[in-house]
């Protein structure tokens, strides 16, 4: 009898035992794996696209870093429609700094639209001379769109040789700006140095940064 109760006993525990495995297979989820959680919500990322910003065109030379400063606005993702020439008002200082040695004439743009706008590249700059149109090139800085909000101002600036060569030069009688992307100018007052060197191969010694490559005052 002994014998015979310890065999039941034995077939209980081993009918338990399955029974338990069997719960653990079909009814219960497996535990989950910590370290494979904190992998997925680690990972992850994104991609941007950077605009592209024009001497005349809204075409820029490349992506870059912000050029200079403003009174307003913000250089990178230019929101608001297109700065046109009728949204600006244009104005230019000499702006050159004592021991440079090259000169420099500031142009400002400043929103007056009434809305905030965007502008970006490189204005359009001709300087009318004695010897006819003179038209700016292009320095090699990059260029980046700009966000100008209203009633706040963006500069860059024009760069000249000063004319040490004790002749009577190339004499300048006027500035006339093409906001990028604009067809329509503006004539303005030449505040810089009255004469420019004359230059073999008729090569223009004049230079235009890209719009914010110039604060106020220099």
């Amino acid at each position: 009898m002994r014998l015979r109760s310890l065999t039941f006993a034995a077939l209980a525990v081993t009918a338990g035992l399955s029974l338990t495995a069997c719960q653990s297979d079909d009814g219960s989820p497996a535990p989950s794996d910590p370290s494979a959680a904190s992998s997925a919500s680690a990972s992850g990322g994104g991609s941007g696209s950077a605009g592209s910003g024009s001497s005349g065109s809204d075409q820029g030379g490349g992506k870059g870093t912000t050029a200079g400063t403003g009174s307003g606005g913000s250089a990178g993702s230019a929101k608001g429609g297109k700065c046109r020439t009728g949204d600006l008002k244009i104005t230019a200082t000499d702006s050159t700094v004592g021991g440079d040695a090259d000169r420099t004439v500031a142009v400002e743009f400043k929103n007056v639209s009434g809305h905030d706008c965007s502008v970006s590249g490189f204005a359009g700059v001709d300087l009318k001379t004695n010897s006819g149109s003179l038209s700016a090139k292009r320095t090699g800085q990059s260029a980046s769109p700009y966000s100008l909000k209203n009633g706040k101002s963006v500069f860059f600036g024009i760069n000249y040789p000063a004319n040490n060569s004790g002749g009577s030069g190339v004499r300048v009688t006027g500035l006339v700006v093409t906001p990028p992307g604009e067809t329509k100018s503006v004539t303005l007052a030449w505040p810089g140095a009255a004469t420019l060197p004359v230059t073999e191969g008729g090569d223009s010694p004049v230079k235009v940064g890209p719009i914010g490559s110039a604060g106020q005052g220099g």
